[in-house]
């Protein structure tokens, strides 16, 4: 007799998987802790209208506070903000920053691209790489990594540019 498959009960099972073991692989990771709270609406509005919204959890709380304390010289970029959009986004990376230990130590002017663990993760990436017109530094994460812009920064999905 032939035996009979269950495909709902096999992938509720496996969405009830992904769902337990979601949270222990965020924190196991580190940058891609899960988020506390939603993002606001002008987080990609704002943030990502020049560069990748990145995850808060990429930085420690202290970080957030002074960049988000110093818009009006943010990496050389008048990135100021009206009061309400300032303190709504200040304190949602705040409250949503990394504090896996990788992470607790601000990095060197609080640039993602200068911590210990970013250094560490691209420690293959020669600096002729960094300097192609289609990738021009380390902070353009979209450049290599496809799916940046929703999070995803996956070793697996890189495509670095000729």
């Amino acid at each position: 007799m032939p035996m009979k498959t269950f495909p709902s009960l096999a992938a509720s099972l496996g969405a009830l998987t992904l769902a337990l073991l979601a949270p222990l692989a965020a924190q196991a990771d580190g940058p891609r802790q899960a988020l506390r709270s939603p993002a606001p609406a002008s987080f990609e509005q704002e943030c990502g209208a020049c560069h990748v919204a990145f995850p808060p959890a990429m930085l420690p709380a202290a970080s957030w506070q002074r960049l988000s304390a110093n818009l009006g010289k943010h990496f050389g970029v008048d990135a100021s903000l009206d009061a309400a959009t300032a303190k709504e986004l200040s304190t949602w990376l705040i409250d949503n920053a990394g504090t896996h230990r990788r992470v607790v130590e601000a990095p060197p002017e609080d640039r993602i691209s200068r911590a210990a663990w970013f250094v560490r993760k691209h420690d293959e990436v020669s600096a002729r790489t960094w300097k192609l017109p289609a990738v021009k530094s380390a902070a353009n994460c979209s450049a290599c990594h496809p799916k940046a812009q929703e999070g995803d920064f996956d070793e697996h999905a890189v495509r670095i540019p000729r």
